[in-house]
């Protein structure tokens, strides 16, 4: 079920069509798009009725990915909370494309502390994510759980805070990768491991040398270009995505980046086409590559005032992308 097909739930629904306010510009865009159009729902408010109020109504999109709800990281979601939040998906007719987990976004065991790791100046995650080394198994039993019950086959991981040098710690981080998704994939859910600017693997390069390592058919990529732009991969697409494994894309992440050097990251956060990549064509390579799944907007930019006005004017952009792709 992809985007476009929101006409025909309102038809058959019996709902006028004005009580929707979908652009159709995007109805021409996702006939020419095979994605699940989505957005993360926080990017654009806390408040999860009116995230998907805005996902539904004014994006016109089926499908939201779900990473934290009133404030809460989705694994720290109750039973009410849970029962609420499907409530909502009912309610505007959405569909959930993966649980966004902070699955092993944590520090690695008997490494040197991370730089990135909230740890180092006591902060706190920013999705409410800080769970340590040995929560990560209980972690996993929770996001498999929350996947069967938010009805979704993919939970969101990564690869552990950015160790300065990696190399004697990669092959127990592989090893630690395919242990998890070989347990996701006994329950038939699928681990995507983002490219995290700030974890292990954080570029089109690093992914290539991630998957090979870890063949598990139950691990894939969540393919983000705008992370490995910020990690100063600035040829992430076309050049960067055209090493890696296309039938191992199993999700992705539509943001932009500027590389900017006076600055103490080395780059900041763009709306969606005012970056790179270049997203109309990097949404033609994965049509063209044969990829099926979402394409999910994390704003990130909050140059435009309020989180929500900074996702409308990256959808924006994303929804202009789609229509030149």
């Amino acid at each position: 079920m992809t985007a476009l097909t929101r006409r025909k739930f309102v038809a058959a629904g019996g709902v006028a069509a004005c009580a929707f306010s979908i652009d159709p510009s995007l109805l021409r865009a996702a006939a020419k798009m095979p994605f699940k159009v989505a957005v993360i729902t926080d990017e654009i408010s806390p408040d999860f009725d009116h995230a998907c109020a805005v996902a539904a109504n004014d994006f016109g999109m089926q499908w939201v990915e779900l990473r934290t709800l009133w404030g809460k990281n989705i694994s720290k979601l109750d039973d009410a909370d849970i029962a609420k939040a499907n409530a909502i998906l009912n309610k505007y007719k959405l569909w959930v494309t993966d649980i966004a987990s902070p699955l092993f976004k944590t520090d690695f065991p008997g490494a040197p502390r991370s730089k990135s790791s909230p740890l180092v100046d006591h902060a706190q995650d920013a999705h409410g994510a800080s769970f340590a080394f040995k929560e990560q198994e209980d972690l996993l039993e929770r996001c498999i759980a929350l996947a069967k019950q938010f009805k979704t086959s993919r939970i969101r991981c990564f690869d552990f805070w950015r160790l300065d040098d990696q190399a004697p710690y990669r092959a127990a981080i592989n090893a630690k990768l395919t242990e998890a998704a070989e347990t996701a994939g006994k329950h038939d859910k699928i681990l995507v491991l983002e490219n995290e600017f700030e974890c292990n693997t954080a570029t089109a390069r690093e992914s290539v040398a991630t998957l090979a390592a870890v063949a598990s058919p139950h691990l894939m990529l969540n393919w983000d270009p705008g992370n490995a732009v910020a990690r100063g991969e600035t040829d992430a697409f076309p050049e960067g995505f055209a090493l890696l494994p296309k039938n191992r894309i199993g999700h992705c992440h539509v943001k932009c980046a500027v590389r900017k050097a006076e600055t103490k990251a080395g780059f900041e956060w763009a709306a969606v086409g005012q970056g790179l990549p270049d997203w109309a064509a990097q949404f033609r390579a994965l049509k063209l590559a044969g990829y099926r799944e979402a394409v999910s907007l994390e704003t990130h930019w909050t140059g435009g005032g309020t989180p929500e006005a900074c996702s409308r004017a990256s959808w924006a952009g994303m929804k202009t992308a789609l229509e030149s792709s």
